[in-house]
């Protein structure tokens, strides 16, 4: 993996990300957690006006930890160490908001995208619930060195353990594991589902994949939606392309279900959910290995 770049904590340097290999790579996926970090930098919890509690308000709660059986059925993971207050990898590396910085910034910055205009862009200004994180404007260098010395490593790590796989097994499929709240706006009918599967509108993976991820949700009792309210972000638009053998999803997950959403602690349901995550994933991996990797299928393309 190379030299992986640290952050400082209040307990010290800790790597900023983490990926683990299995031992033997036996199925055609990387899952990505970038959003579960909680390991937050000295740096912004000096600059932050929110509590210790309520900073961690934008955390994937656990996420990592419900897919941490991936190595062990021969996929790689990659979590981020770093919380998405500090830095959001699923953002373009320049997707800034000119109302956070002393200075002004490089022409190349993206300062127009919706997710700015919300205070989710690269160096968030929000977390959930609209609460500020700062107290006062950083300093461009600041922001810039994160994505410079974090965001970059992150996302060649993400593009090396995809290229692998791909080599490989002649395809690569990327899970994207995000959690979303359980007060996430209702679909029509009043629905709030259980689990939310993006692919970008159809364009970051080929529909048959998404449709037996949907499928094996489904079949063990979860209220799955396709794309809404989430269809996938910068991860899964920048590195689903089906037609070079590279797929995404994203799946979002009901905290719900396994994580009281107030003390920020796991409940009686994470067990449950993380061996349900299991099955689904090695009955997604038989089908993805029937479909696509058998001689039969590619004879019969």
């Amino acid at each position: 993996m190379g030299n992986v770049p640290t952050v400082r904590t209040a307990s010290g340097d800790v790597p900023a990300y983490e990926l683990i290999e299995p031992a033997e790579a036996r199925i055609p996926f990387v899952f990505c957690s970038p959003h579960s970090g909680s390991d937050y930098p000295l740096e912004l919890i000096a600059a932050t006006r929110l509590t210790d509690q309520t900073v961690r308000r934008s955390e994937d709660l656990f996420v990592d930890r419900l897919f941490d059986f991936v190595p062990g059925m021969g996929a790689p993971l990659l979590a981020a160490r770093f919380p998405r207050a500090y830095l959001d990898v699923n953002r373009e590396p320049y997707e800034l908001d000119p109302g956070m910085f002393s200075e002004e910034l490089p022409d190349y910055a993206n300062v127009a995208s919706v997710r700015v205009a919300g205070g989710l862009g690269t160096i968030p200004r929000i977390v959930a619930e609209n609460e500020e994180i700062y107290r006062t404007a950083l300093p461009l260098s600041e922001g810039l060195q994160r994505i410079e010395t974090v965001y970059k490593p992150f996302h060649r790590t993400l593009e090396e353990a995809l290229g692998r796989v791909r080599d490989r097994f002649g395809i690569a499929v990327l899970v994207d594991c995000h959690s979303m709240p359980s007060s996430v706006r209702a679909l029509p009918g009043g629905r709030r589902p259980d689990m939310v599967i993006g692919d970008r509108f159809g364009t970051s993976a080929a529909g048959r994949l998404v449709t037996i991820a949907t499928s094996r949700l489904a079949a063990q009792g979860y209220d799955v939606a396709r794309n809404k309210p989430y269809a996938g972000g910068f991860i899964t638009e920048r590195y689903g392309r089906p037609p070079v053998g590279f797929h995404a999803i994203q799946i979002e997950i009901n905290r719900a279900l396994y994580a009281d959403e107030r003390t920020y602690l796991p409940h009686e349901g994470f067990a449950v959910l993380r061996d349900r995550l299991a099955a689904f994933v090695a009955g997604f991996a038989a089908d993805v290995d029937a479909e696509y990797l058998q001689p039969s299928a590619a004879a019969a393309e």
